[in-house]
């Protein structure tokens, strides 16, 4: 079905202008809701969010006079000063001032600050709106979980707006022919001789007859007539959804602080917010691992206390396991995402390498590493001081694999690594240009 808005602009707008005006206000919003979502606990992401964007960002643009030029006559109630005909001076400087706020329109502390609350779905929605799992390919169409439409021929009946033009045409032009509509320029031949004959012509009333003859042929078989009408139409049809399964390996073991673990957390509760969100099909593998791993429960993963040593190549091994028993490479589009300290133990660097190389990283379509570290350390980005795991991956990412890497060593830090590790290619790139 299409709807089409055929009401008049209101006055003093347009509609290109009002189109600009709704683009610019949800970016504002979008951008408010990020910049509320840092200083939010991970947890509380999922509820209503109270957001602010300035007051001048919400408003139309259109002409209006300037109010400290120009002359105006104005009516004051219980004015005892004045009478009709005085003129009163302007404020100096075109008495604009800053209204009620002490810091003016667009301050922090202004009247003009439009604030308004976004229930549980319209912030997830700005928040999580250009975030995608990167190289999401539809490997096997056998799930179906929603429904397309599809041209599906023509119909003698529908809606004005799927009228079929060309095809309407077309048969309007197969029945005058067939039934011989007279053509204009015969009718204008006819009254062209007619013009031109004298009044004792004795043709004269035989092509007056004629064309009268031919002009209520006319009248009777019309240029288009309903039978001509097609309409496009249209039939719901299974849209195949692409599986995916996304692995969430994190490093439990003793190494890793309390803040570390921390910010591991958040990363999955974002991650796992982001997953649930945008994709109906996506399985989440949760693995948690010291020097032995194990396949656990969302609960077990983000509640359980265990310490320990450390040996990745344990978790990528269980993970290889579950993607040879569940989660064929040829059916599912395969995403993993670990966290960790980047602290190993060296002998088993070559282990976990030969592990990704050979088995874990062919499978995948993303690998996306964090690293997490004191609260003390550096801010987001790319580490100077590179720790064992850091330098494993490394050299597999130099050497063409599939992977990411950041690192996070504050809170605040998680949102912005978040994004860049699974933003739209479009705006990664632009990001980067």
């Amino acid at each position: 079905m299409h709807i089409v808005d055929r009401r008049l602009n209101p006055g003093g707008k347009s509609l290109a202008n009002r189109q600009r005006f709704l683009r610019r206000v949800k970016d504002m919003a979008q951008r408010a809701v990020r910049e509320s979502a840092r200083e939010k606990d991970i947890k509380d992401l999922g509820k209503d969010g109270r957001v602010t964007v300035p007051g001048d960002g919400v408003r139309e643009p259109r002409f209006s006079r300037q109010s400290g030029t120009g002359f105006q006559d104005y009516i004051l109630p219980g004015n005892k000063t004045y009478v009709e005909g005085d003129r009163i001076e302007r404020p100096p400087g075109g008495g604009g001032g800053k209204g009620s706020g002490e810091g003016g329109e667009g301050s922090e502390n202004s009247e003009d600050a439009f604030n308004f609350v976004l229930t549980r779905d319209e912030f997830l929605e700005l928040f999580l709106e250009d975030l995608e799992l990167p190289d999401l390919a539809k490997r096997r169409l056998s799930v179906v979980e929603t429904e397309g439409l599809r041209r599906a021929g023509y119909t003698v009946s529908g809606s004005p707006a799927n009228l079929a033009l060309t095809r309407t045409l077309r048969n309007s032009m197969s029945r005058r022919i067939a039934l011989k509509r007279p053509k204009p320029n015969e009718i204008a031949e006819l009254e062209a001789r007619i013009a031109d004959a004298h009044g004792t012509d004795p043709l004269l009333p035989d092509m007056k007859l004629a064309l009268e003859a031919l002009r209520e042929r006319t009248r009777r078989i019309p240029y288009v007539d309903p039978i001509d009408l097609r309409y496009r139409r249209f039939e719901p049809y299974p849209r195949p959804i692409a599986q995916a399964v996304m692995f969430c390996l994190m490093d439990v073991s003793g190494s890793m602080t309390e803040h570390m673990k921390d910010l591991a957390k958040r990363f999955y509760i974002l991650l796992h917010i982001f997953l649930t969100r945008r994709y109906r099909h996506v399985e989440i593998v949760f693995i948690r691992h010291t020097d032995k791993a194990t396949e656990v429960d969302e609960e077990t993963f983000f509640g359980s206390r265990e310490t320990g040593g450390t040996l990745v190549s344990s978790a990528l091994v269980e993970m290889k396991r579950v993607i040879t028993e569940r989660y064929s490479p040829d059916d599912w589009n395969i995403y993993a995402a670990q966290a960790s300290d980047g602290d190993n133990v060296s002998s088993d660097g070559p282990t976990a390498t030969e592990l990704l190389r050979a088995h874990i990283l062919p499978a995948c379509q993303h690998f996306a590493y964090l690293e997490v570290g004191d609260e003390n350390g550096p801010r987001a980005g790319f580490v100077e001081h590179r720790t064992t795991l850091w330098r494993t991956y490394e050299g597999l990412a130099k050497s063409g694999g599939a992977i990411a890497m950041r690192k996070v060593n504050h809170r605040r830090d998680i949102y912005p690594v978040f994004r860049d590790l699974f933003g739209r290619k479009d705006a990664r790139a632009e990001a980067e240009g």
